[in-house]
């Protein structure tokens, strides 16, 4: 399997810990997951190298509505073959990215919030609270191995621009090293790319989102 393909599968898990869903199935050149969310209740994760044809003719024999994400270093021509297999794309602006959790700054809250912390069941969940105790930002990892996949990061609008988010990301980092991960992994959507390149996360593929025809990217 090359690198790329490594990190698929690995990022794979993890999320699959932080979602709480069951694990996922090598079909030849990707992992099928059935993943329970909202807009989406399969997914095809494709490995580097993968005939992007045959997986698309899976996708397509689908009942459900299903998604085939495609991380790739050569994102144009995964796209046209995408499309050229009747696929429609929903999304190609996302990004695979990889740290080293040891070198993750970790930076407190402003003095009008508080962090807390927690560990559940291979989970780690960080909330940054205002003097209300209404919750500002928040994210989650899951903790696969030596793998921390983060997840659903997000700062509420009304409290944007405070940093929130880097409290939360290097929260993440912390507690998951203290629980023996040592890598960081995510997708990021474009909104966060511009954060996660500021705390030293590096993108290692673009992420292209497929789908068959009239499927809706929810809002």
């Amino acid at each position: 399997m090359t690198e790329l393909g490594d990190l698929v599968v690995r990022w794979q898990r993890g999320w699959g810990v932080a979602r709480s869903l069951p694990a996922g199935v090598d079909v030849g050149g990707a992992v099928r997951v059935d993943s329970r969310q909202r807009g989406r209740e399969v997914e095809y994760f494709a490995l580097e190298g993968a005939d992007l044809g045959r997986l698309a003719e899976l996708v397509l024999g689908e009942r459900a509505v299903t998604w085939l994400t495609v991380p790739t270093t050569e994102p144009h021509r995964a796209a046209a073959a995408l499309e050229a297999a009747g696929l429609v794309l929903l999304k190609r602006s996302e990004q695979m990215m990889t740290v080293d959790l040891r070198k993750h700054p970790r930076r407190g809250p402003a003095a009008a919030y508080r962090a807390q912390t927690r560990v559940e069941d291979g989970v780690v969940t960080v909330e940054v609270l205002d003097e209300s105790g209404a919750v500002g930002a928040g994210g989650t990892a899951g903790l696969s191995g030596t793998d921390a996949v983060a997840d659903r990061i997000a700062t509420d609008p009304a409290h944007r621009r405070r940093g929130l988010g880097s409290v939360v990301m290097g929260g993440l980092a912390g507690a998951a090293l203290e629980h023996g991960a040592e890598t960081g992994l995510l997708i990021a959507s474009d909104d966060g790319q511009h954060l996660y390149r500021t705390l030293g996360w590096r993108p290692v593929a673009d992420v292209l989102i497929a789908a068959a025809p009239g499927t809706k990217y929810p809002d």
